[in-house]
C-alpha cells in the first residue's frame, strides 16, 4: 500500500498573490491542509519608536504612513485622540466631512481587497474592474483632500478644506455611477460558479472561534459578530448607520460583507452630503497633554490608539493596535485549518484582507 507522506510547504514570503511580505508554513496530508503557522518580521518600520517624543504636528504625518491603504482612517483615529484629550470638538460641518473621506477612503481599501481575492483566484477580469473603479474612488478624494493617499485632511478642531458646492455635485455624480457599477459586479461575484466553486464552504470561521480569536472587522461580520465602532461614532448615529453581518463565515461572505459595504458607504456619503449643515470647517483649539485609549473603525476592523501627551502636545508614548493581527491569527488557526487543497490557502488567505505595513507599523 502506498503511504500518503505529510509535508510541509511554506507559501511566501514572496509571492504573485501577496500584496506584502508574509510567509505560512502548511503542514499538509497530501493536498489537505492539517495545521499553519504564520511568520512575520519581514519590513519592521520602528514608527511607534519614531513617533515617541515628537509634536503632534509632526506624528499626524506619521500616523498616516503606518498604512497607505488606509491612510486617513490612522489619521482621523489620532487626531480624534488628541481631540479627546484635549477637549476640542470640531464644527457639524467637518465632522460630516470626516464620514465623506472615512467611507470614500473605506471604499478604496475594499475595492483593492476584493481585486485581490479576485485576482487570487483567477477571475482577472472581475479583479481589473474592479480596480479600474478604486482609481474614480482615488479621483475622488484627491478632488476633495488635494492627494490620493496621504491626505493629512483632518487637524485637531476640523479639517484642512471645505467641499464646495461644484464638487459636491461631482461627487455625487461620481457615486451614482460606481453604484451602477458596483451593482453589477457584486451580481458577477455572487452568481459566477468559478467564484462560487472557489470560495463558498471554504476557509470556514465560525462565530465562536471568531469571539475566540477577537477577529475584527468584515472578518468578524461575515461570521455574524455584529460588531462596528461606527456604532459609536457620534455622526455615525446621526446619519444612521447599521454593521452589515452575515453568517456563512467562508471566503465568499467576507468578500460580499466587503461587496454590501460598499454600497452601504455610497448611502453613508449620500446622506451626509444631504444633512451637512453650513459653517465653518476648523473650530481652533490647542492640543493639551493627557493619556487616552481611543478606537475607531479602520476598513480591517478595530483600530486603536493609545496616546500620552504632554502639556505642549508633544507625544511622549504611543501604542497602536491594529486590526490585522487579530485577522491574522484568525486566519492561520482556524480559517486555513482543514482547507482540502493547497491552492485555497493563497485566497483563504487573502480574504481576511492581512494588512502587513499595519501589522509591522
Amino acid at each position: 500500500m502506498k503511504k500518503t507522506v505529510d509535508v510541509s510547504i511554506p507559501v511566501g514570503p514572496v509571492h504573485p498573490c501577496w500584496k506584502e511580505p508574509v510567509r505560512i508554513k502548511c503542514e499538509t496530508r497530501g493536498e489537505h491542509v492539517i495545521g499553519t503557522e504564520v511568520e512575520l518580521g519581514y519590513m519592521k518600520k520602528g514608527i511607534e519608536r519614531i513617533m515617541q517624543g515628537r509634536p503632534w504636528q509632526e506624528v499626524m504625518f506619521l500616523a498616516e504612513r503606518v498604512c497607505g491603504i488606509c491612510s486617513v482612517v490612522h489619521n482621523m483615529v489620532f487626531i480624534e485622540a488628541m481631540e479627546t484629550i484635549s477637549e476640542i470638538t470640531p464644527p457639524p460641518r467637518a465632522a460630516y466631512l470626516r464620514v465623506v473621506v472615512n467611507e470614500l477612503d473605506r471604499m478604496a481599501s475594499h475595492l483593492i481587497a476584493n481585486f485581490s481575492y479576485c485576482y487570487t483566484i483567477e477571475h482577472e477580469t472581475l479583479a481589473m474592474y474592479l480596480l479600474n473603479e478604486r482609481e474614480y474612488v482615488l479621483d475622488m478624494l484627491e478632488m476633495i483632500t488635494g492627494n490620493r493617499v496621504n491626505t493629512a485632511y483632518m487637524i485637531p478642531g476640523g479639517v484642512r478644506y471645505d467641499l464646495r458646492e461644484e464638487d459636491a455635485a461631482t461627487l455625487r455624480a461620481t457615486l451614482d455611477r460606481l453604484e451602477e457599477n458596483l451593482r453589477r459586479y457584486t451580481k458577477m461575484f455572487a452568481g459566477g460558479p468559478l467564484i462560487a466553486l472557489r470560495s463558498k464552504g471554504v476557509g470556514i470561521l465560525t462565530k465562536e472561534e471568531a469571539l475566540e480569536a477577537h477577529a475584527v472587522g468584515p472578518t468578524a461580520r461575515a461570521s455574524g459578530i455584529a460588531v462596528d465602532c461606527r456604532s459609536n461614532h457620534p455622526t455615525y448615529q446621526e446619519i444612521g448607520f447599521e454593521p452589515v453581518v452575515r453568517t456563512e463565515g467562508d471566503n465568499y461572505a467576507r468578500i460580499m460583507v466587503r461587496f454590501e459595504e460598499l454600497m452601504q458607504s455610497i448611502g453613508l456619503i449620500r446622506r451626509a452630503l444631504a444633512m451637512m449643515p453650513e459653517g465653518p470647517v476648523r473650530g481652533g483649539g490647542e492640543c493639551k497633554g493627557g493619556k487616552v485609549r481611543y478606537s475607531g473603525e479602520a476598513p480591517r476592523g478595530e483600530l486603536t490608539y493609545f496616546i500620552r501627551a504632554d502639556r505642549y502636545g508633544r507625544v511622549e508614548e504611543i501604542a497602536i493596535q491594529t486590526p490585522s493581527i487579530m485577522n491574522i491569527d484568525a486566519c492561520t488557526h482556524y480559517m486555513l485549518k482543514g482547507v482540502i487543497s493547497i491552492a485555497d490557502v493563497t485566497s483563504t488567505f487573502i480574504s481576511s484582507d492581512p494588512c502587513i505595513a499595519c501589522n509591522e507599523r
